[in-house]
């Protein structure tokens, strides 16, 4: 098996269309997908603070560990309606626009 021939399988195999084109680059992530990180990690945070408050009530850790937690969760929050509040305004002026 020669490498052309192994470059077509390959390129076969993930289903390009043109498999002697070289490498393709990667596509960018979408608004829609940074907005779902951002949204993820503010409910990972959230989780996160809420598993130190549990820990907390059970003796297992310290106060320092809650309060951080907490913090680091309304800092994504406080990311997540920041980024919402400039949708809407986007939006907002979009929609004022003369067509």
């Amino acid at each position: 098996m020669d490498a052309l021939t192994a470059i077509r399988a390959y390129s076969a195999a993930q289903g390009s269309a043109s498999p002697t084109s070289g490498p393709q680059e990667a596509a960018a992530p979408g608004f829609d997908d940074m907005l779902a990180g951002f949204i993820g990690q503010a409910g990972e945070a959230t989780r996160a603070a809420e598993t130190q408050m549990a820990a907390h009530s059970a003796g297992q850790t310290d106060l320092v560990n809650v309060v951080t937690a907490i913090a680091s969760a309304e800092a994504s929050l406080e990311t997540v309606v920041a980024v919402r509040d400039q949708v809407i305004s986007a939006y907002q002026e979009i929609m004022r626009m003369p067509i």
